[in-house]
């Protein structure tokens, strides 16, 4: 190869080292995420140290000693020798376990099969906030896998499969980078420098590779790779990588054209465009100045991403209201979120209805073409100016969008229009419509106000934000069910009760006297859950919470499914999790 014959001593010197790197990581051996140097103590990922690490007992082997362990302390500091390749036990994760209650072994008791099914309820669900927060505690803390029935592949594409569902792009780049994960999920890194380069944010998306610390084994990340060191300007490095590639067999003849193009090993512009990754249709864009691409309704959603990012969806602002065919493929984009909800309105605009269509325009649009319709009913919108009359203008423009299943392309501008609508001049026919797709301002964070005359919305539940000693809890508990138990007019709540069960389960020591102020019925927790209790099954009693929530905000939880939930935790001693859940549920918010 032309490349290599030009190779000097220094990358002679790169070639031999890769070759020994390549044979020492031949085998598919898993990453170990504690990351650690030859001489260098493994501290947990999260904020404290876990206590409990656990390695296996190493091979025998007369050159290379696995792991050598001493104690200090109550910690436990392992030595990995470098190039390790034996099979280890290793911790993947982002918390400490400690930090909520949970433990490394919080999987180990779990049957496959249980979470097969509750992975696939899980992924039928929009899940809310609150549920998708503790779904990432569960799933994301530091905690050996389960091995019951299932393999630890299978565990780690459930996880996978959820962080790209979430796209919590920090969460999942923090994720990789903290524990060296890049093989071990190729789709998760995959997922996230293709939505950065959708973005048409070249720079972040190579930033991840400057944080890898492995060579990369999927050839897609390292197509991807290579063009990040070209765009640094590291362009013999590039070759080179390329150049080993594909003396092991490596060959992609439209990614090769593209790179020495833009190395400079090639002049002539390369016009081909590949759809297959965002990668290669980048690659398309860059490489030729006069790139021009008018997707359809079959381009994927991502290269829309790209094409509106980029600024290249320009030329489809000038198309003409008689290319009916193009402007199908924009109202199926904007309803897919890929293109401008106001661009298309503004197209509509364009079509020529004469004054009568017009003015009959709730009569005349049942005989037109559907896109016709849509125009004319929102050119009429325009030109009403009575609201009610608006109002159901807007109604049928949404219906005539739901009927061709673009439900999600007159979202965000119907919004609009509803905002300068007062809801008090709204019929009854109407209201339903008017409320269903308002936007409801959720406003700033509501302040806390405290009402001593009701338990669970008193002070007492400072004890939760950690602002009560044991001792003082104890007394002025005591105090205020001395006061409740003289009065015999206050109704001892669901809540209330969640209250006080929550501070015995810390050990909280109340007198038996108080017992009789309420009952409690224990068949409230459902009976799978009480297994998962009884096998000390955390991980999957979270995942059982996490459905249980589903869509729903945890201040819109009824008082019965709360009090389980609470109970769950308070048995299974998950207190950091039990604690955010009370400070949500039970203060009197204004």
């Amino acid at each position: 190869m032309k490349i290599l014959k030009l190779l000097n001593k220094k990358y002679l010197s790169i070639i031999f080292l890769l070759a020994i790197y390549s044979n020492l990581n031949a085998e598919d051996k898993p990453v170990d995420i504690w990351n650690v140097d030859k001489e260098q103590k493994i501290e947990n990922l999260g904020e404290n140290s876990n206590t409990n690490q656990i390695s296996e007992k190493p091979e025998s082997t007369s050159n290379l000693s696995i792991y050598e362990m001493q104690s200090q302390k109550d910690i436990d500091t392992i030595k990995l020798e470098e190039n390790l390749d034996k099979k280890k036990i290793k911790i993947i994760g982002l918390y400490d376990p400690q930090n909520f209650g949970l433990d490394i072994n919080m999987w180990t008791n779990s049957n496959g099969d249980q979470l097969r099914n509750i992975f696939s309820k899980l992924n039928n669900i929009k899940l809310s906030k609150d549920a998708s927060d503790i779904m990432n505690i569960s799933i994301l803390v530091n905690a050996h896998v389960p091995s019951k029935n299932i393999s630890e592949k299978e565990f780690m594409k459930f996880r996978a499969d959820w962080l790209i569902r979430n796209s919590d792009f920090k969460l999942l780049e923090e994720y990789l980078i903290q524990n060296q994960a890049f093989n071990i999920h190729p789709g998760l890194t995959k997922h996230l420098v293709n939505f950065h380069l959708a973005e048409a944010n070249v720079e972040k998306a190579c930033e991840i590779f400057s944080k890898n610390q492995e060579a990369i084994k999927d050839n897609y990340l390292s197509k991807f790779n290579i063009y990040c060191l070209i765009t640094k300007n590291k362009n013999e490095e590039a070759q080179l990588i390329l150049d080993l590639k594909k003396e092991t067999g490596f060959k992609d003849e439209y990614f090769e054209k593209k790179i020495a193009l833009l190395i400079g090993f090639e002049n002539k512009i390369d016009e081909n465009v590949s759809e297959k990754s965002i990668l290669d249709f980048h690659l398309a864009h860059i490489t030729n100045p006069n790139f021009i691409f008018e997707p359809d309704d079959k381009t994927k959603k991502i290269i829309w991403q790209y094409l509106s990012s980029a600024n290249l969806l320009s030329s489809l602002k000038e198309i003409d209201s008689s290319e009916i065919d193009k402007i199908s493929v924009l109202e199926k984009a904007v309803n897919n979120k890929n293109y401008p909800e106001k661009d298309l309105l503004e197209l509509y605009k364009r079509f020529q209805f004469n004054i009568n269509q017009l003015l009959n325009a709730q009569n005349i649009y049942k005989n037109l073409p559907k896109i016709e319709a849509r125009a004319l009913i929102y050119q009429k919108i325009l030109l009403e100016s009575e609201q009610v009359k608006k109002l159901k203008l807007l109604k049928i423009l949404k219906e005539l969008f739901t009927k061709d299943n673009l439900n999600d392309a007159f979202d965000v501008e119907l919004k609009n229009f509803l905002k300068d609508i007062n809801p008090t001049e709204i019929p009854a026919n109407l209201t339903s419509f008017y409320y269903t797709n308002i936007e409801i301002k959720s406003g700033s964070k509501k302040t806390i106000k405290f009402n001593n005359d009701v338990m669970h919305q008193s002070k007492l539940i400072n004890y939760f934000n950690g602002d009560f000693s044991k001792s003082k809890i104890e007394k002025d508990l005591v105090n205020y069910l001395k006061k409740i138990k003289k009065n015999k007019k206050y109704f001892f709540s669901k809540k209330d009760i969640i209250l006080i069960e929550s501070l015995r389960s810390d050990g909280i020591k109340i007198p038996k006297k108080y017992d009789e102020l309420y009952t409690i019925d224990q068949n409230e927790i459902p009976t799978d859950i009480q297994v998962m209790i009884n096998n000390n099954e955390k991980g999957l009693a979270l995942l059982r919470i996490v459905e249980v929530i589903g869509q729903d905000n945890l201040e819109r939880i009824d008082d019965d499914t709360l009090y389980f939930i609470i109970s769950t935790l308070n048995q299974l001693n998950i207190n950091r999790i039990r604690n955010n859940i009370l400070l949500k549920v039970l203060p009197l918010k204004v």
